[in-house]
């Protein structure tokens, strides 16, 4: 393997400064010391608490010395506030994002659930120059209102069209059962994903 970077080094020996869990700097120093390899890294920083997620792409290196807490939170701590706190029950799908393609509610997974999984969240969905199909979509419909909801509709809807591209207004609706929308835009909604289709009527 390859040598162990200064860089690298220095980076965990800060992490073994503020680890949380009482005794991980000693866990950390001796997987330090023992190798020059970086995969030995990866070991020592996972002791300090830490949890590799690959998020919109990009591998990311989060706090999770308490495994079971909410992605939601994690997330948004990140800054990626797309994803919100509605009901905290995986109800009302505010807070949908993709695990794996797959729409998924953050509340009520965990940062141990993802750990080296693909996340998505609608900041990497698209892009200002390159918007997903459905974010155009619910642009031109003019689906949003308050726009609370609209996030987890949108994740919701974009998991749908990769998985069967040309679906009815039933399995549209079937689909977004589960995003609620109080402003009541649910209409323009389903016009907006069967627009996103191809299948505007």
């Amino acid at each position: 393997g390859e040598p162990l970077k200064a860089t690298q080094f220095n980076g965990v020996m800060d992490g073994l400064v503020t680890a949380a869990k009482p005794g991980a700097w000693l866990e950390a120093a001796e997987a330090i010391m023992t190798t020059d390899t970086f995969p030995k890294l990866a070991t020592a920083t996972a002791l300090l608490g830490k949890a590799t997620v690959r998020i919109n792409g990009f591998t990311r290196s989060v706090e999770a010395s308490d495994p079971d807490k909410p992605l939601l939170y994690v997330l948004r701590g990140l800054g990626l506030t797309a994803a919100k706190y509605g009901c905290g029950l995986g109800q009302c799908g505010a807070c949908t994002i993709l695990i794996e393609g797959r729409a998924t509610r953050s509340c009520q997974t965990t940062i141990a659930d993802v750990r080296d999984r693909a996340v998505t969240t609608l900041e990497g969905l698209g892009s200002s120059s390159s918007l997903h199909p459905v974010q155009a979509a619910f642009i031109k419909e003019q689906v949003p209102q308050c726009g609370y909801c609209t996030s987890g509709m949108i994740m919701s809807a974009a998991a749908l069209l990769a998985e069967k591209a040309k679906p009815t207004e039933d399995e549209v609706r079937s689909a977004l059962d589960g995003n609620l929308c109080r402003c009541g835009t649910h209409v323009r909604v389903v016009r907006a994903v069967m627009a996103a289709s191809g299948q505007a009527g």
